[in-house]
């Protein structure tokens, strides 16, 4: 072969084998899910109405006031009685935790949760790469990652991550993390572990706005097994499509209303401003708007930017104006086949129904999942995503969205798509689902502690003894 020929064929093979290069790569980065394991306390943590009603009566600072108050919480909290909490509430140490009460509380969640991932997916600790672990309010020395690598004895270069103050968002956080590392590093494990610790953070105090708190947050957690292996895609569960990060923490109001602090008397929690919901809607719509093109096909996209269009000259040419038209929702459905909201509170699951148009078998998971164990932080999300899966709602193809949001404020999104029809496989739900939905969501503190209406008479206020 003479050499112009040789010329020739470099010309003509270089940029195809670097494109191939490129593109190989590329499925190099991808971000699966091989497996999770949602954490489910032991029975003897179950906080059911009597349990939390003693709870609340040792709890001196409280008047009738905020007794009424507090209940009316808990029965409008969309909260059941099988949540669960730490062991220092049963114990009566809620005022005056120590240091092993909360790593005994840690070490409870990553021993069982770790052990059980790692057990049944076949991988060794060992092969683990990278390990994330967030736990928003609790930090100590040595660091909680230094924990699960001296249990699980972990190799020596793996990468670690330790987030914290990351509020409820935190777990979307730490995958936005992984998928990042996948970009530089090929055939890698990575081990997220998400949760929060309750053990020194149970408010004490008499504050409505950090009362409302110990209502809604309970004890749970998951641990997640992710890598980029081609070979595995067969294995996985989920892939990441895209992931969406908002941020409003240059605004006051927004960095405000979601604060760890003390109240007046010393006693440290977590505060909830009214302003919540309103930071939570503008934080949503920012994050909506950079998320949608995304996952949304362009034929609706199209179809909503003609039907505004047309609503803003008809609004133009008519005297009612804009008002007298309904407005233009986008369809999420069009692109999306579940929905994976945070369970922030019932108040939040209904916000996000009504933002995006969703019917009530689609906040189902949500709802249910609030319901039997409650809010547990940057974990909520995996306990609605095994309500689908015991349900076997997620089939081949589909494609779920997880919607988070967080103090600082923080409001983060992602889209998976499922590999494989899931449904098989016993998860935390596995033991009840057949019970879910129940006939009724209404909490039955109203109906054991009637004297709520009561406003003449405060000594109807009696909590009955356990059985």
């Amino acid at each position: 072969m003479d050499v112009p020929m040789l010329v020739y064929a470099f010309l003509i093979f270089y940029p195809l084998f670097i494109l191939w290069r490129r593109i190989d790569r590329k499925r190099d980065r991808e971000c699966y899910i091989l497996d999770y394991e949602c954490h489910k306390p032991t029975d003897d943590r179950k906080l059911d109405t009597v349990c939390s009603g003693q709870v609340i009566m040792r709890n001196k600072n409280l008047g009738l006031n905020e007794y009424k108050f507090l209940l009316r919480a808990i029965v409008s909290s969309g909260i059941g009685e099988q949540t669960y909490g730490p062991r220092i509430i049963f114990n009566g140490q809620e005022e005056n935790p120590t240091l092993q009460d909360l790593i005994s509380e840690m070490e409870e969640f990553f021993h069982d949760s770790i052990g059980k991932l790692l057990a049944r997916s076949g991988i060794a600790p060992k092969e683990i790469d990278v390990l994330v672990v967030n736990v928003s309010m609790q930090s100590i020395v040595p660091s909680l990652p230094a924990m699960i690598i001296n249990h699980y004895k972990l190799r020596e270069d793996v990468k670690v991550f330790n987030l914290t103050g990351m509020g409820c968002s935190a777990s979307l956080i730490s995958v936005n993390i992984v998928q990042n590392i996948f970009k530089t590093y090929k055939n890698a494990y990575a081990l997220v572990v998400t949760s929060e610790s309750l053990s020194p953070n149970w408010y004490a105090g008499s504050d409505r706005s950090m009362i409302l708190a110990n209502c809604l947050f309970r004890s749970g957690g998951c641990a997640m097994l992710l890598t980029n292996k081609r070979a595995l895609k067969q294995r996985a569960m989920f892939k990441l499509k895209c992931l969406v990060r908002t941020h409003h923490g240059a605004r006051d109001e927004s960095y405000n209303c979601c604060q760890q602090r003390e109240d007046d008397q010393g006693h440290s929690g977590f505060h909830l401003d009214k302003s919540l919901p309103k930071v939570a809607t503008r934080a949503l719509v920012d994050n909506l708007r950079e998320i949608t093109p995304k996952i949304l096909p362009v034929r609706e996209l199209l179809r909503f930017m003609v039907v505004s269009f047309i609503r803003k000259c008809w609004s133009h040419r008519s005297t009612k104006g804009a008002g007298s038209s309904p407005k233009p929702v986008i369809n999420f459905k069009t692109g999306v086949d579940h929905f994976c909201i945070h369970t922030g509170g019932k108040a939040v699951i209904d916000g996000i129904g009504v933002s995006l148009d969703l019917t009530e078998h689609d906040l189902e998971p949500a709802r249910m999942t609030l319901h039997r164990f409650g809010n547990t932080s940057a974990s909520s999300l995996w306990y609605v995503l095994g309500y689908m899966e015991a349900k076997r709602r997620l089939k081949k193809g589909d494609r779920v969205l997880m919607m988070s949001f967080g103090a600082g404020f923080k409001c983060n999104s992602c889209l998976w798509e499922v590999l494989r029809d899931l449904g098989g496989a016993g998860n935390a739900w596995t033991d009840c689902i057949d019970s879910y939905p129940p006939n009724s969501l209404i909490n039955p503190f109203l109906e054991k502690y009637g004297w709520i209406n009561n406003e003449d008479d405060p000594s109807t206020f009696v909590f009955p003894s356990p059985s």
